[in-house]
């Protein structure tokens, strides 16, 4: 398992609405290119976004469910990208002192041939495109929360 976690300057509620927003995906997952549609339960389990991944000309067209969620505190994800495997992802939110959010992200390959390249290749790959899927996230949580005229800290 990979595991990434980053300090966000905003409330967990405020992280959390760009992880209910299914069609942020794009937004901060590093990887996805085009979200196709998201069901309408999004983000309750079962609900599933449909996206693009890759770069064009060659785009894999796939799904990510969700497993669990917990609103405002944590969200499990089952990403598919096809023969590369499949991975589970777990999101959680922790309260940090007066309006931040320590997001902790881990990711684990569960099937395919994402599966067949040792953990320690995979962090070499994963870990810096989950800090980074962090840091757009982060973005996003903060450009919102402060559209919102909340009180900064």
């Amino acid at each position: 398992m990979v595991e990434v976690s980053r300090t966000v300057p905003a409330p967990p509620e405020a992280v959390f609405e760009v992880l209910a927003d299914g069609w942020s995906y794009s937004g901060w997952v590093v990887g996805s290119c085009h979200i196709r549609d998201v069901d309408a339960s999004w983000p309750q389990p079962g609900a599933r976004i449909h996206h693009s991944v890759g770069g064009w000309p060659v785009q894999l067209e796939d799904t990510t469910v969700v497993l669990a969620v917990e609103p405002g505190v944590s969200l499990e994800l089952e990403a598919r990208g096809g023969a590369l495997g499949t991975a589970r992802i777990e999101l959680s939110l922790a309260p940090d002192g007066e309006g931040q959010t320590v997001v902790r992200m881990a990711e684990r390959v569960t099937s395919g041939a994402g599966g067949l390249v040792p953990e320690s290749v995979l962090a070499l790959v994963l870990g810096p495109r989950n800090r980074e899927s962090l840091a757009r996230l982060a973005a996003l949580a903060l450009g919102r929360w402060r559209g919102t005229g909340e009180s900064q800290p």
